[in-house]
């Protein structure tokens, strides 16, 4: 059925909101899993649902359903408007940042859509690259995830706006395990990109799998790099989790709104190196695609860093209100069964001129880490400390990588690192997952990150 929203909304606005705005998504989740021959999962996922906000003396009530009938979506208008009423002295004040009204459709860029390809097809692929990996002896374990996305939202409000938003996201991985000698080493990757089937019917699947199987082998004899500070270059993959994680979480309006970033009441302070240049951006190539906010909000190419300068937080249409700011178009949920919070999109540093070689080659010695086989770690916003495992990386002797080394572990305080940097390189890349994203008070989205490579000097490396 076609829902009438401008129905729903007037229903809000004739029982006292203020103001009322709806949330309607679809989603459809295709994923297929072979795991060493067998296919454990294929199947497809699909949801539906709306999610109403409702605004009455600045308290704020939300509600849910997946029921569509009208009978229902009246119901869920009426329970909304109920608790904001009934939050009363329990609930905080909610003040929102005007903007101009928005009306648009959009269709993320695809060729052809995943789901009108046959299953044949796709396990047919995935059997195709489980027998080029099966070549090597020393892999005892290979499961391969295949994944499509089709998210498609609908953003309507009592200030006029309208909203309607439709993306594609395709993807494919590998998670092997190695052994040799009673060494083991595991590498989890993955590509993925907004888009179609087109995608993976121009990848290169066999050279993909055997670069990995390669490196996968080669780290099994890869000693491990002595702790101690080293000039370290980052590698495209690092410089993007570290930014993400360890700086972009404190650029969050709500982050800071709450006493939780390190970054609070520091706009105009030098952060980080001059060479330094931070975006979030919701439209970047290669990067996850986010025209609008969850709050039908443009998403603003935001330089939250310039030239080493904090410039900018991330803000929905409240924390632009009671921080200062204006709205970014970084106010995003998970579903429509989840509330609003501040979330990056695509958060990368932007190129300067270097090359990579002559970057490793001016440096002589030190530790090319990179991000491939990354396992993540823990970061503190409020402190800016960070630790992260690399992948498999190299150690760097008279200007060339000669060796490898088992991942590294890297530790310190986000600040004091980009302070550090003394050459950014000329090769931005940044990368998205349709298998996963960003996790936030248990709502996960999809996001991007990445940059150039990176030049750091005198960073703390574990073992």
């Amino acid at each position: 059925m076609e829902l009438d929203f401008d129905s729903i909304v007037n229903y809000g606005i004739k029982l006292g909101a203020e103001f009322i705005d709806l949330r309607y998504q679809e989603h459809l989740y295709e994923s297929i899993v072979l795991d060493n021959g067998v296919v454990r999962d294929a199947g497809v996922s699909f949801t539906r649902g709306l999610g109403v906000r409702v605004i009455i003396e600045g308290r704020v009530g939300y509600s849910f359903t997946n029921i569509m009938s009208n009978e229902n979506l009246k119901l869920t208008v009426e329970k909304a408007v109920k608790i904001a009423r009934y939050t009363g002295s329990y609930g905080s004040i909610v003040s929102m940042e005007a903007r101009n009204v928005v009306k648009d459709r959009i269709v993320s860029h695809y060729g052809i859509d995943p789901f009108d390809i046959d299953y044949t097809e796709k396990i047919e692929i995935l059997n195709l690259v489980h027998k080029k990996l099966r070549e090597f002896k020393e892999i005892s374990s290979i499961t391969l995830p295949y994944a499509f996305e089709k998210d498609r939202r609908v953003y309507v409000s009592s200030n006029g706006d309208f909203v309607d938003f439709t993306r594609r996201m395709i993807g494919l991985g590998l998670r092997l395990v190695a052994h040799s000698n009673n060494t083991y080493e595991s590498l989890s990757v993955s590509e993925s990109t907004v888009g179609g089937w087109e995608f993976l019917k121009a990848f290169d699947l066999e050279e993909y799998a055997v670069s990995n199987a390669r490196l996968l082998i080669e780290s099994l004899t890869a000693p491990h790099v002595n702790p101690g500070r080293h000039d370290i270059v980052l590698d495209n993959e690092m410089v993007g989790l570290m930014l993400h994680e360890a700086f972009g979480h404190a650029t969050e309006g709500d982050i800071v709104e709450a006493g939780g970033s390190v970054l609070a009441g520091r706009i105009g302070e030098q952060v980080a190196s001059e060479l330094v240049t931070i975006v979030d951006d919701g439209r970047v190539p290669s990067g996850v695609y986010v025209p609008y906010d969850d709050e039908g909000t443009p998403k603003l190419k935001v330089f939250t860093v310039e030239n080493g300068v904090l410039k900018s937080f991330l803000h929905s249409r409240s924390t632009a209100k009671s921080l200062g700011g204006i709205p970014t178009g970084n106010a995003r949920v998970m579903s429509y069964n989840h509330s609003i919070l501040v979330r990056q999109t695509n958060t990368y540093m932007l190129p300067r001129d270097w090359g990579v070689d002559e970057m490793i080659r001016d440096m002589r010695r030190g530790i090319y880490v990179k991000g491939k086989g990354a396992l993540g770690g823990e970061v503190n916003p409020l402190t800016g400390s960070f630790t992260f495992t690399s992948g498999p990386s190299y150690i760097i002797e008279n200007g060339e990588p000669v060796k490898l080394v088992k991942g590294v572990m890297l530790s310190g305080a986000i600040l004091d690192t980009l302070k550090r940097v003394d050459a950014v390189g000329k090769d931005l890349v940044v990368k998205t997952s349709v298998f996963g994203g960003c996790g936030k008070s248990g709502q996960m989205v999809r996001v991007g990150d990445g940059g150039p490579h990176v030049r750091v000097r005198g960073f703390v490396l574990g073992g």
